[in-house]
């Protein structure tokens, strides 16, 4: 890799732990094995799975890097053999499966996107890991369709704001479940036709009463626990529930009669383990329908906060104080 250095500054997990356990370290500059793209990150977007991912209990697949970031952006510096999607100098945003949080970092070619016009890099690196997501679990499993009703739990998330925005875009009714005014007000401003601060509200009655007591056609889910057996009772005939996390935990007590009453379908994902294939897959699917969205200005990553990448831990810290609204990025 001619003028490239043999070195770069990547943060390191010390040990499972809290955010202090993150710190810079020099290793060694990957090189592009076939197919594969290296970029030198400008920009890196910190995610909930880096955050289980730095406590132990989310190890990356096999093969892939042990410095945490799922998603970059930057410029290609160097091409690996058989590319033939990128050169070097293209700019670029990428869903990698880690070693986001480093001065270069390796991706698929397949798993890049063009830098959308108008969006600086640190926007750029909001996108991936959340359009990914929201993507295949809103509009493929979900399959949320026009004129639906649509419930997103944590609409102030990473997560939340881009389902917000890509479910009204796409012609849902969209409501929004969050932990205050602030949060609540914020996704009515993205798109959400109503709000509902699960603080003081029970959010099943509330999506009832906006529904006409029918429910939502199109629930995710990324809190688990109780919300389980909530989200049954919150959806319509014929609904679709998608679980993407289990910040409340996995396992729950649940009635299934209402599921077979009402026809429920209950799906979930996760994104980081699928096959190279897969990946493409949506990538190719962005691009065609959502990236002339965020070229045209229509659709738009709400980012929270910017922090050095020196600084990874505290915006780890930040992440698990869940009072951000958007997402946190790391730049270099």
């Amino acid at each position: 890799m001619p003028d490239l250095p043999a070195t770069m500054t990547a943060i390191a997990i010390r040990e499972p732990g809290g955010p202090e356990v993150l710190e810079p370290r020099e290793i060694a500059t990957p090189e592009p094995g076939h197919g594969e793209i290296l970029i030198k990150v400008a920009a890196a977007g910190v995610n909930r799975p880096d955050t289980i991912q730095r406590m132990g209990l989310y190890p990356p697949p096999p093969g892939s890097p042990e410095t945490p970031g799922l998603e970059v952006a930057g410029d290609v510096v160097s091409t690996g053999p058989g590319v033939t999607l990128w050169k070097t100098g293209d700019k670029v945003c990428a869903l990698v499966g880690g070693g986001g949080y480093a001065e270069y970092c390796l991706a698929h070619e397949a798993h890049a996107l063009p830098v959308p016009k108008g969006l600086s890099m640190t926007e750029a690196a909001a996108l991936p890991e959340t359009f990914f997501t929201v993507w295949t679990n809103v509009f493929e499993r979900g399959a949320l369709k026009a004129g639906e009703t649509f419930l997103v739990h944590g609409g102030s998330s990473g997560i939340g704001t881009t389902a917000i925005q890509l479910a009204n875009i796409f012609g849902a009714k969209v409501i929004a479940t969050a932990g205050s005014a602030e949060k609540c007000a914020a996704c009515e401003k993205l798109g959400a036709h109503a709000a509902i601060n699960y603080r003081e509200q029970d959010f099943v009655e509330e999506v009832k009463k906006l529904t006409d007591g029918r429910g939502a056609d199109v629930i995710l889910d990324m809190v688990g626990g109780d919300y389980i057996a909530r989200n049954i009772q919150a959806c319509a005939a014929d609904g679709r529930i998608v679980s993407i996390a289990f910040l409340n935990g996995s396992t729950a007590e649940v009635n299934f009669m209402p599921v077979m009453l009402k026809r429920l379908t209950l799906t979930g994902s996760t994104l980081r383990p699928r096959s190279i294939e897969e990946k493409a897959a949506l990538a190719a699917a962005l691009k065609a329908k959502v990236w002339p969205l965020l070229d045209g200005g229509r659709v738009k990553p709400l980012v929270d906060t910017v922090f050095p990448l020196a600084d990874a831990s505290k915006a780890h810290a930040l992440m698990e104080k869940s009072s951000h609204i958007g997402k946190i990025v790391l730049t270099l």
